[in-house]
């Protein structure tokens, strides 16, 4: 689990194909490697990826070929900016929301505008997480834990201080960009207990 606090932002080193799925290395020295061993998780742009190579200040995971399905790893090229979160620890303090590092689809930047120090971003999201997307709630960006101001048709809205901008990878995001999007977890648990109430009331 993650809690949508990104602690550092890395760079991609290499992406290399292998038999059908992917090798990805990330310069991560940022984010502080002593603590970091084989086999941890760590959440790069909102995808959840097992530490299975550490090189000096360059870390490697394998990508499977669902997360290539599912999320803009895929798409990402060598020298693009992720964000790095290391896994969350029982007694850390929980800053943004509960964060698995699922993904649950690609959405897109479709607009950025000032709005006095900050700025207001909209994402278009794909229309079956539409329901789960709710005004105030808690939505990760690329594993970044934001809350959701407004909701529209198959769009939702959010406003970046410019702390969040300096300190992530929305500061080299541009208009047409995707982003992985995941959201509250919580939305999809009191969906599935809905489906149970319902089918026991038959």
């Amino acid at each position: 689990m993650f809690t949508g606090i990104v602690q550092a932002t890395g760079r991609i080193h290499s992406l290399e194909p292998r038999g059908g799925d992917l090798r990805l290395a990330v310069e991560a020295a940022a984010l502080g490697l002593d603590d970091v061993g084989l086999g941890d998780s760590i959440c790069v742009s909102g995808v959840c990826l097992t530490v299975v190579a550490i090189e000096t200040g360059v870390l490697a995971f394998d990508v499977s070929t669902e997360t290539l399905a599912r999320t803009s790893l895929g798409a990402r090229a060598a020298g693009d900016a992720v964000n790095l979160e290391k896994s969350l620890r029982l007694a850390d303090r929980l800053g943004g929301h509960l964060v698995s590092g699922h993904v649950d689809g690609v959405g897109t930047v479709v607009s950025i505008t000032d709005d006095a120090r900050a700025q207001r971003w909209t994402f278009r999201a794909p229309a079956d997480l539409m329901r789960y997307i709710a005004s105030k709630g808690s939505i990760a960006v690329d594993g970044v834990s934001l809350t959701v101001n407004e909701v529209g048709a198959d769009t939702f809205g959010v406003a970046l201080i410019p702390h969040t901008v300096a300190v992530t990878t929305f500061g080299e995001r541009r208009v047409g960009d995707a982003v992985n999007l995941e959201v509250d977890p919580v939305a999809r648990y009191v969906e599935r207990l809905m489906q149970f109430d319902r089918a026991a009331s038959v």
